[in-house]
């Protein structure tokens, strides 16, 4: 590199925390070049984050920013424009690939800004393009992604077929939780110790919440995740170590006394750019390898990350930004403020409440309460979803732009028409039944459809088909349960009753 180049200030935004952000071996600015961290107020005034979130996003940049010391120049400002004035003027800056369609718009306007490569994920723009377009479909799916990712990437392999023989071990991974269990009785997940910083963060968002300078939702607890890559690095060493061989059989189960089961706890990590996938997924295969860990588990965690993260990351940019606009359902719905509010106030179904409190209290909850209660209630309620992903993005500790378009819009909300996922994630009472302990207290039954006992996401989910029957009938994975629609000799009385629930 030239001498200019290695004075060349690098930007790090606050997803862009890990070390492999700053490594030229990997793409990255010169050893030597000083770097930039913006802290800019605009981006919680736009939004009411989850407390939680806005805790650890401020103090990992933070954290950051006392270990890079004197080359970092760390800017609190209203706005990023305001911060990049303040720290170079009108000179040059590079910057990685941001991670939202917004912040790439805002960086390729900026004439003096050079946009280096995308980090922290395994597969580059170029190369997922190529796959995709070599397809010559407009549908795109994660298990044909995911086994390209594991070729090409060596993942869980012997030779050039699947380690065990089969890619997808998710017939092992869908287990109930043990009857009569209150928790998986695994050593908990890792948790942080508070610093001074932490102090001060919180200290900030008091005053400015108390200023009505900023909003938020949800509690502030002491600080659950890691907020520095030496806390990340901790976390994936307890997961690999002590709850990955328990992961794999009830990753989708649900249990009211244990709300993390055997999960990994590190999407907030990734997220921030605490720890690169690559290193995620080689400990794990490594644990299977060992014998340490079963493949059940290591492949169920492989595909979290080297299929469904990446996916979803690859998915955001190829579609462009007007994917956020899709909405095929036609539905318009309007959150209620109970929702919106984390408040488990305002239903009486007990698995909405439970979740609700959870993503209230810590801003987390694994993946199937976030799609099969939290998702398939605002799909069978037909609220906007935009407003819904809107509502996760801001809810959740390690929701971004990113994750959220594709999770909610394709997935969760079926938004665009089977883009990339063949049919709803949606059901009724019994799947929650089967997968959770949530329905036994309940005052709903799940067996019940019509009534004052009837469970909202049972008749929903008849709703939902009876609501769209035109499209899911042509669908060749929903052909059938729509068709249960014909021996339903009470439906017109369900669809009464879901014109005017409430909860």
């Amino acid at each position: 590199m030239t001498d200019e180049e290695s004075a060349t200030p690098h930007w790090l935004f606050g997803d862009q925390l890990g070390p492999h952000f700053a490594d030229p071996a990997r793409g990255g600015p010169h050893r030597d070049a000083p770097l930039l961290m913006i802290e800019a107020r605009s981006v919680f005034r736009r939004r009411r984050f989850h407390r939680a979130k806005a805790h650890l996003i401020l103090s990992a940049m933070r954290h950051r920013a006392a270990e890079l010391g004197d080359r970092v120049r760390y800017v609190k400002a209203d706005t990023y424009r305001e911060g990049l004035r303040r720290a170079v003027g009108d000179g040059p800056v590079t910057v990685h690939h941001p991670t939202s369609h917004a912040a790439r718009a805002f960086v390729d306007a900026l004439p003096s800004v050079r946009v280096l490569p995308a980090r922290g994920f395994l597969v580059a723009h170029d190369e997922f393009r190529k796959w995709a377009d070599d397809r010559a479909t407009k549908h795109l799916r994660q298990e044909d992604f995911y086994r390209w990712v594991r070729r090409t990437h060596d993942l869980l392999m012997e030779g050039d077929q699947p380690a065990g023989g089969r890619w997808n071990l998710d017939h092992d991974n869908r287990q109930p939780p043990p009857r009569g269990a209150t928790g998986l009785g695994v050593p908990a997940p890792y948790r942080p110790r508070e610093s001074d910083i932490d102090a001060e963060v919180r200290s900030d968002l008091d005053r400015w919440a108390r200023d009505g300078d900023v909003g938020f939702v949800g509690e502030d607890a002491p600080r659950r995740f890691p907020a520095t890559r030496r806390e990340a690095l901790a976390a994936l060493r307890r997961f690999a170590e002590h709850r990955l061989a328990t992961f794999g059989a009830y990753e989708d189960a649900i249990l009211a006394g244990d709300t993390t089961m055997s999960h990994s706890l590190l999407s907030s990590s990734l997220n921030l750019g605490l720890l690169d996938p690559a290193e995620c997924v080689e400990r794990a295969e490594a644990r299977w390898r060992s014998g340490d860990a079963p493949l059940n588990s290591v492949e169920g965690f492989v595909r979290q990350i080297a299929g469904w993260r990446e996916f979803v990351w690859q998915v955001y940019w190829y579609f462009g930004p007007e994917y956020r606009e899709s909405n095929a359902l036609g539905h318009r719905g309007r959150l209620p403020d109970w929702f919106t509010e984390l408040s488990s106030e305002g239903t009486g179904a007990n698995c909405v409440g439970h979740v609700l409190d959870q993503v209230r209290e810590t801003g987390w909850t694994h993946h199937i309460p976030r799609l099969m209660i939290l998702g398939s209630l605002a799909l069978q309620r037909g609220w906007d979803p935009r407003a819904v992903t809107d509502w996760f993005h801001r809810s959740f500790v390690d929701g971004y732009d990113w994750v959220m378009v594709p999770n909610v819009v394709g997935m969760s909300q079926y938004a665009d028409g089977g883009r990339m996922t063949s049919k709803p994630y949606t059901s009724g009472g019994a799947y929650i039944d089967r997968m959770s302990d949530l329905c036994s207290p309940c005052r709903y039954k799940p067996s019940v459809r019509v009534g004052e006992d009837a469970c909202p996401f049972t008749a929903g989910y008849w709703n939902l088909l009876h609501r769209h029957r035109d499209r899911f009938e042509r669908n060749a994975r929903m052909s059938q349960v729509v068709r249960g629609l014909d021996r339903l000799t009470d439906l017109d009385e369900l669809l009464e009753q879901e014109s005017r629930r409430e909860d």
